[in-house]
């Protein structure tokens, strides 16, 4: 918006010079600099900030990792960031279930298996998840 209005504000002087043969727009210039500037921040700061923010992929290889040194709890904590940071990170729900299923916590193992399957339902090795998850809490009506 800064950039469009800046270059409306920079045409200004030269539409004038055309249209009523004289440069009438004074001011427009200093105006349209100013402008230009900001449009240029902004853009810089929109992509400092975009670069600053991790990704699912990112931070699921940080649960992985977590996980992988034993500290299951915090692992869980960074799958959780990730599934509220991306709702449709289908793998944050699938490697959160199996963390569950490892901890023995079969209830929540399946909401996560269930959820994941309902984002990705050709994912055939998320039924098989489920399904043991669903022995292991021997739930007679399994999603």
């Amino acid at each position: 918006m800064a950039l469009a209005l800046g270059l409306l504000f920079g045409s200004l002087p030269v539409a004038g010079r055309i249209f009523l043969g004289a440069w009438s727009f004074s001011g427009a210039a200093e105006i349209s600099c100013c402008l230009l500037i900001l449009a240029i921040y902004l853009h810089l700061w929109g992509r400092r900030q975009i670069a600053t923010m991790p990704d699912s992929a990112a931070m699921l290889d940080e649960a992985s990792r977590l996980a992988a040194e034993g500290r299951i709890d915090r692992a869980i904590v960074q799958l959780s960031k990730t599934i509220r940071r991306n709702p449709r990170f289908w793998q944050a729900f699938q490697y959160r279930g199996e963390l569950y299923l490892g901890l023995e916590n079969s209830s929540l193992a399946i909401q996560d298996f269930t959820e994941a399957i309902r984002l990705a339902p050709n994912e055939a090795h998320l039924y098989v998840l489920r399904e043991r998850a669903c022995r292991l809490l021997d739930a007679r009506s399994c999603p």
